[in-house]
């Protein structure tokens, strides 16, 4: 009886160190977490101050778009839903935004649920930037989108400058575009 219990206390004990060691090989101490917010522009990936993953997606209209052929340009990319309230509210103020940067800016409005009628809520809003589906949510799960609206801010040099969640204002979307070089 008392070798089942020591037993069952070692492989509990195995287990326990088992599940810790595993966690803390994900987790980062305050010190490496700093280091890794100072990342120089070669580098990619999501946080601010790196290079924009690249994606190519189709539009509407069936144009093909590929973010780093829009290098030495500015991006606002946009990561949106038909079905989405916020997203519903920013669209005029994107529109809006559109129309008075002019080419200045280049919005690229990812949608990510293409099986209902985007173009029904193109028209509806009278958008005139690019929309694009992202049919198979590859860019959504590059992006680790969590939330929607989703914005992300690209300067000329394809590297991300700001990110903000949730609907925007036309003066955010402008403060931010100001940010931009």
């Amino acid at each position: 009886m008392i070798k089942k219990v020591i037993a069952a206390v070692l492989l509990i004990s195995l287990l326990t160190v088992a599940i810790v060691q595993a966690v803390n090989k994900d987790s980062k101490t305050p010190e490496t977490a700093s280091t890794d917010t100072t990342a120089t522009t070669a580098e990619e990936g999501l946080a601010i101050k790196n290079k924009a993953p690249d994606f190519e997606l189709k539009t509407l209209t069936g144009e093909t778009v590929k973010l780093s052929n829009l290098k030495g340009k500015k991006v606002m990319i946009n990561f949106w839903a038909t079905w989405c309230p916020p997203c519903k509210a920013e669209m005029p103020d994107m529109e809006k935004f559109h129309q008075e940067v002019g080419d200045d800016i280049t919005i690229l409005a990812i949608n990510i649920d293409p099986q209902y009628d985007v173009q029904a809520f193109v028209d509806e809003y009278k958008l005139t930037f690019p929309v694009l589906l992202d049919s198979d949510d590859t860019v959504n799960t590059k992006y680790k989108i969590l939330s929607i609206p989703t914005s992300y801010f690209v300067d000329s040099k394809g590297v991300i400058q700001n990110k903000f969640s949730g609907a925007m204002t036309l003066d955010q979307m402008k403060g931010f575009a100001e940010q931009l070089q």
